[in-house]
């Protein structure tokens, strides 16, 4: 049996003695009187910042009711590590914990940056149960025992440990900006809306190919195993080829639907209508993923104008409200091919190719730029995270 350590002047604590579970169920969403709604898919791996959010009004079942300064951790799927604090009232996902420090044991600052390192996050995959969404139950949860360091080495810590967030945020913030300022250089070149040669999207596209969805687990595969791509691999900030499931049965695996890099991927179904049809391009991604059939790779005639801006045109509002319209389906929301080859596409003049060719390739070297070093810091925080709690009692 592995001896347990205990750091000097460290306590250790049941998880319910840290935190109270905060189970305030609302059955009517539209009816909270509540501007927000945060689904696990508004939170952003290994980030505490909540960047994103819905309305009550377009979603229904049961939900959970949480206040500014909570901590909403996603308890399904917990190897996603997703968890934020909020920064507003509102309403979550049922399958979220509403998480409320107590304050008398931890600080309510260090709880959600405890819950983010390894030994939090270790244990609650271990703790989850089912094979197709493990999820992790409040009670297993409440009976975890934890080290804590003491209140003054909380604190000290709490300090280091904003400054690498608020540097993370600076980032992610400048990268937002950019977005934003690429978007208004690119209507500039396009000019006045009225002057636009509209075409259909199918002029430029040469075939649609799907992928297929075999049965697999919820975990996702590792280096030796082989994958099928989840639709949230296609993100709100790109590709992320770890939001995948291993195949049960590695004879699924589809050779033809490996994803590869400069792949052009669009999802043709998304729980909510703006994650329709959400696009990017495959920078790099491991050869043991295929695509799933709710995940299109799209391949376009040779004289289509460059990849960079038909992805930033399908993030433009002329697309987007196309698509938005048109998402059918009472549940999950989808778009056919037939409907996504007759959206909307810009008829780009010779000089307006060289304008957009000039214009993206300076963007996206800052953009790319910004993610690296954005990823420099959130490594650079987990191994402080790494330091603090590595070899604390577990």
């Amino acid at each position: 049996m592995t001896e347990k350590i205990v750091k000097p002047n460290w306590k250790i604590w049941r998880f319910d003695q840290m935190a109270t579970n905060v189970n305030v169920r609302i059955d009517n969403p539209s009816e909270s009187g509540m501007e927000y709604y945060i689904g696990l898919e508004h939170l952003d791996s290994d980030s505490l910042k909540i960047r994103r959010w819905g309305s009550p009004d377009d979603v229904a079942a049961t939900k959970l009711m949480f206040k500014e300064g909570d901590i909403i951790f996603g308890r399904r799927r917990a190897y996603q590590r997703k968890l934020g604090v909020a920064e507003f009232d509102g309403i979550c996902s049922a399958h979220a914990m509403v998480l409320r420090a107590k304050p008398e044991v931890v600080l309510p600052e260090f709880l959600p940056f405890f819950m983010q390192s390894d030994v939090f996050m270790n244990r609650a995959v271990e703790i989850s149960v089912g094979s197709l969404s493990p999820t992790i139950n409040w009670k297993t949860m409440a009976e975890q025992q934890f080290m804590l360091p003491p209140m003054e080495e909380q604190n000290r810590l709490v300090s280091a440990l904003f400054s690498f967030d608020n540097l993370s945020n600076e980032m992610s913030i400048a990268h937002d900006k950019l977005r934003v300022s690429e978007r208004a250089a690119i209507q500039f070149v396009l000019g006045q809306e009225h002057s636009w040669r509209i075409v259909k999207m199918k002029n430029i596209v040469k075939n649609i190919e799907a992928g297929k969805s075999p049965k697999a687990s919820s975990l996702p595969a590792k280096p030796e195993q082989l994958g099928v791509l989840k639709v949230s691999a296609v993100g709100s900030t790109g590709y992320n080829p770890a939001e995948n499931k291993t195949l049960l049965n590695p004879e699924d695996f589809v050779q033809d639907a490996i994803v590869r890099a400069g792949d052009f991927l669009v999802t043709r179904a998304n729980a909510q209508p703006q994650g329709v049809a959400r696009t990017c391009i495959v920078e790099s991604s491991p050869s043991n993923l295929m695509l799933s059939d709710k995940t299109w790779r799209i391949n376009f005639n040779e004289d289509a104008p460059p990849l960079d801006f038909i992805l930033a045109w399908t993030k433009l509002p002329i697309f987007r409200s196309y698509i938005e319209a048109l998402c059918s389906g009472t549940e999950a929301k989808n778009i056919s091919q037939n409907k996504f080859l007759a959206g909307p596409m810009v008829d780009l003049t010779k000089d307006q190719r060289e304008h957009m060719s000039h214009i993206l390739k300076q963007t996206n070297i800052a953009k790319k730029m910004l993610i690296e070093r954005n990823d420099v810091v959130k490594s650079m925080k987990q191994r402080f995270l790494q330091e603090i709690f590595g070899e604390s009692f577990q």
